[in-house]
């Protein structure tokens, strides 16, 4: 029974964080790539599946590791798209005040930034590598802790590399 339950936990961790991956995907629109995660995703939920259901063993211990083995690979899926999984995010903060060195700082940070002055405040939009963002919102944070910051996820568009025909550039 041991290994039977060992077998069905690491497949559902293994399931569970090819979901997450594949999910990632999808929102980024890679759909080749998300479709053959998902194909080996279900080829493994299924054999995690019939494990813990055509067995003779009437044990809880296999409804653990299945629902452990499903948390696990949430919890490894989270980690495997925070750490490896590029993105971008468009962070928009007010901030009461700005100064040249806090322009120039986030310029080495982010990819763009851009300061609009209203009359009492100042506003940043900022697009930073999902890598920086921390290192940005730290930074924001020690120069005005009062800040208010929303962030987006966003997604760069490199208009050299898109395929526009000369018939739809000037549609409404």
């Amino acid at each position: 029974m041991l290994l039977l339950c060992f077998k069905i936990f690491v497949s559902r961790i293994i399931d569970v964080t090819l979901s997450s991956v594949r999910t990632m995907f999808i929102v980024k629109c890679n759909k080749i790539v998300a479709s053959l995660i998902a194909f080996v995703e279900i080829f493994i939920w299924f054999y995690a599946a019939k494990e813990a259901l055509v067995t003779d063993i009437d044990s809880i211990f296999i409804v653990i590791s299945y629902a452990l083995g499903y948390a696990t690979g949430t919890f490894v899926g989270t980690f495997i798209n925070e750490r490896f999984v590029s993105g971008i995010y468009s962070v928009n903060v007010s901030l009461n005040k700005i100064n040249n060195k806090l322009i120039n700082d986030l310029e080495g940070i982010c990819y763009d930034v851009t300061n609009i002055k209203t009359e009492s405040k100042n506003i940043l939009n900022l697009t930073v590598d999902k890598k920086n963002y921390k290192n940005c919102i730290e930074y924001l944070y020690k120069i005005d802790n009062s800040a208010k910051v929303l962030v987006t996820e966003s997604k760069l568009i490199n208009f050299n590399k898109l395929k526009i025909r000369e018939s739809d550039k000037y549609k409404k």
